[in-house]
């Protein structure tokens, strides 16, 4: 009975796993006539589609001739339009505020407000005023830019909060107003036109009276800090002198008489003036670096690369008409002849029901 049994269990177990290996080989099957039926299905509905415009060619082809004749007229008939562009670097958090003008301005020229622009823009006449199509604000940093600015933030946190921001939830929390530099963008019809605005558009930050106290605050603390330092210098200068007054008595005292030193007096002496040496370099770089700011925050808005005195002609290939109105004529065609198509399947099964 036992040898029967043992014979058994072999036979039984290579059953099982033929089973095993014929459902292994069946899913197999069935993943690949699946796979094999959505290509199958894409290329019928390519076919399908590919009949479709053969059928409609001729309608299609009358709409994009229509579309390239009536855009190539719109273009030439229309005037030119032209692009200026300024890089500003707000200080003092005022790119908020900035961007709120910009957005206003935009408002303004989009509801043909002229009037409305001449008043902001006194520099402008009637004429140039209503050349304005748009005005636009962006912001642009690389990740170069993006971790200094990082530095810059968790240097001015305590040290519990440093510890609770990595770099990644600061770049989660980063915007356009986060950004150092922004470009301001202006399209007009006459290429003259965006140098005016230059002015009127940083002088509407600078008079702002929150602003206005920011500066007054920053340049009388950088005063502050440039007099303390400068004191500072004074001092370290006053003890070196004293210092090399005190080497110039004992090097006489020493030439005059013998005497025994054991030099205690004279390292610590030493050290004390490396100590001062070092105090000095790094008030002269706080110093620098206070220049730096200083230069930095002249002003609310630091123009960086100013508008140029003539605008550049607006070329872009996809804005044109002769490329956007054929594209917008055969997508109409092709809207309505797929509702036709549609009413006309609905149909056949309603009368099929």
């Amino acid at each position: 009975m036992s040898e029967q049994n043992n014979n058994n269990a072999p036979q039984s177990e290579e059953i099982d796993l033929g089973q095993l290996f014929k459902l292994i080989g069946d899913a197999f099957n069935r993943f690949f006539n699946f796979i094999g039926s959505i290509f199958k299905g894409f290329f019928n509905l390519l076919i399908a589609f590919l009949l479709f415009v053969q059928k409609h060619f001729i309608k299609f082809s009358i709409a994009g001739i229509i579309g390239i004749a009536g855009g190539w007229y719109w273009d030439y008939t229309s005037p030119d339009v032209y692009r200026s562009s300024m890089v500003v670097e707000p200080n003092f958090n005022s790119a908020q505020q900035l961007y709120n003008n910009i957005e206003f301005y935009n408002e303004l020229a989009e509801q043909e407000e002229y009037e409305a622009l001449k008043e902001t823009f006194p520099a402008l006449t009637n004429e140039e005023a209503a050349t304005i199509k748009s005005f636009e604000i962006e912001s642009f940093s690389d990740q170069s830019q993006k971790i200094k600015q990082f530095s810059q933030f968790i240097e001015s946190l305590d040290t519990i909060s440093q510890k609770q921001v990595d770099f990644e939830d600061y770049l989660r929390n980063f915007n356009n107003i986060n950004a150092q530099f922004h470009r301001i963008i202006i399209e007009t019809e006459d290429n003259r036109v965006a140098k005016k605005l230059q002015a009127p558009i940083v002088l509407s930050i600078q008079v702002n009276d929150y602003f206005k106290l920011q500066k007054k605050i920053n340049d009388e603390n950088i005063q502050l800090s440039d007099s303390l330092y400068q004191a500072q210098l004074t001092e370290i200068d006053t003890l070196q002198k004293f210092y090399r007054e005190i080497k110039l008595k004992e090097a006489s005292k020493e030439q005059a008489s013998t005497s025994i030193s054991l030099g205690g007096d004279a390292q610590q002496k030493e050290s004390d003036e490396l100590e001062l040496i070092k105090q000095e370099e790094q008030i002269k770089n706080s110093l620098i670096r206070l220049n730096e700011e200083k230069a930095n925050t002249r002003s609310t808005i630091n123009v960086i690369s100013d508008f140029p005195n003539k605008g550049v002609e607006i070329n872009d290939f996809w804005k044109k008409k002769k490329v956007l109105l054929p594209i917008l004529l055969v997508g109409l065609v092709l809207f309505f002849l797929l509702l036709m198509e549609l009413n006309r399947y609905l149909n056949v099964i309603k009368e099929n029901k």
